[in-house]
C-alpha cells in the first residue's frame, strides 16, 4: 500500500500481485480531522482514569499518532488555502495588463493564512494542547461540546439568517450551550444577541453532528430548535456577525454553511409541513468516511426519525 498527493488530496494506493489498475481512495481533510479528533478523545480519556504507568505510556504514545494525523488535515488545509489563493492571483493577472502583472501576483495575507509551521512542529503543539486538557476521572472523559442553533421563520415563510464574521458564511444563528441555562434557554439568548429577535422556541427539529455538516473543526453536537419570532428588530451582533436578514428559500445568500443538509427540512418546518427530528445516518461501518471509492458523498447524509405504525398493534 502506498500514499501519494494529488490535488490536494491524499490517496492511499493498494494494489495486488495480479492487478492491473490500483483501488484508489481518495481520504479527505475532513476523514482526517475526525480520525484525529477521535483518537486524541480515546487517548485524553484514558489518560484521565488510567493508574498504570504502562497504559499512560500506550495512551501518550495514541496522542501523538492522532497529532500527526491532525497536522496531516492542517496541511491538506493549507494546501487548499494556498491553491485558493494561486487561482485568484492567476484572475487577477489576467484581467491585468501586463505593467500591472507583477504587481498583482501578491495578494495581501495570503502567507498569513497559509502558514508556515511544519507539520512535526504543528504536532508536538497539537500534543501540549491536548495533554493540558487531561482530566482526571469523570471530568477528564472527553465528549463533543453541545451547540444549539435557531431555526427562526416569520409569517412570510422567511428564515433568519447571520452572516458570520469569523468566516463570511451564511447559517442560521447558533452558539455554544451555557452552564446553567437549558438549550432552549440557550437558543433564545443567543437569537437576541446574534440578530436582535426576539423568539420562542418551539420544537426541537434536528441533531446533527458538527463533524458531518462539515462547518466546524471542533466535535459537537447541534440541537437546532424550529422558533418563532416575537419582536425586536435586526441588529447584528457587532463582533460576531457581519450581516444579517430575512431570507426566502428562493432567494438565499452565499455562501451558506451546508444548506444541502438542512435547507428542505427547515423549510418544510416553516412552512407547516409536518416534519420529524433530522438526524445523522448510522455510517456502515462508521469508521469507514465520508467518502467511497468514487469519491462522492454517501447518498443519504441525513435522516428523519419516523412515527412508529400503529395500526397493526390493534
Amino acid at each position: 500500500m502506498a500514499c501519494t498527493f494529488q490535488d490536494g488530496a491524499l490517496f492511499l494506493d493498494t494494489v495486488e500481485s495480479n492487478a492491473v489498475e490500483p483501488d484508489v481512495r481518495s481520504i479527505s481533510e475532513r476523514d482526517l480531522l475526525r480520525w484525529s479528533e477521535s483518537l486524541a478523545a480515546i487517548a485524553r480519556t484514558g489518560l484521565g482514569f488510567t493508574e498504570s504507568l504502562y497504559e499512560q505510556e500506550r495512551f501518550e504514545e495514541v496522542l501523538h499518532i492522532a497529532a500527526d494525523i491532525r497536522a496531516a488535515a492542517d496541511e491538506e488545509r493549507t494546501n487548499a488555502i494556498r491553491a485558493d489563493d494561486a487561482h485568484a492571483r492567476a484572475n487577477v493577472a489576467q484581467a491585468s495588463d501586463a505593467k500591472s502583472t507583477g504587481s498583482a501576483a501578491q495578494l495581501p495575507g495570503s502567507s498569513d493564512r497559509a502558514g508556515g509551521m511544519g507539520r512535526a512542529s504543528k504536532a508536538d503543539g497539537w500534543v501540549h494542547e491536548w495533554m493540558g486538557q487531561v482530566g482526571k476521572g469523570i471530568a477528564g472523559y472527553v465528549t463533543p461540546k453541545v451547540a444549539v442553533g435557531a431555526a427562526v421563520g416569520n409569517s412570510e415563510g422567511q428564515l433568519l439568517l447571520i452572516q458570520r464574521a469569523d468566516s463570511g458564511i451564511w447559517l442560521y444563528p447558533t452558539g455554544w450551550a451555557d452552564v446553567g441555562y437549558s438549550a432552549a434557554e440557550v437558543v433564545v439568548k443567543e437569537v437576541r444577541e446574534e440578530t436582535g429577535i426576539d423568539v420562542e422556541p418551539l420544537r426541537i427539529i434536528a441533531v446533527l453532528d458538527g463533524f458531518r455538516l462539515g462547518f466546524t473543526r471542533i466535535p459537537l453536537y447541534s440541537l437546532v430548535f424550529q422558533c418563532k419570532p416575537l419582536g425586536g428588530s435586526l441588529e447584528p451582533h457587532p463582533l460576531e456577525c457581519l450581516d444579517v436578514g430575512w431570507f426566502g428559500e428562493d432567494e438565499l445568500p452565499s455562501p451558506l454553511a451546508a444548506a444541502e443538509r438542512w435547507k428542505d427540512h427547515v423549510f418544510k418546518a416553516i412552512r407547516g409541513e409536518p416534519v420529524e427530528v433530522l438526524y445523522d445516518v448510522v455510517r456502515k461501518p462508521v469508521w469507514k468516511g465520508e467518502t467511497g471509492n468514487a469519491g462522492r458523498a454517501g447518498a443519504e447524509p441525513i435522516h428523519s426519525a419516523a412515527k412508529p405504525d400503529r395500526t397493526k398493534e390493534k
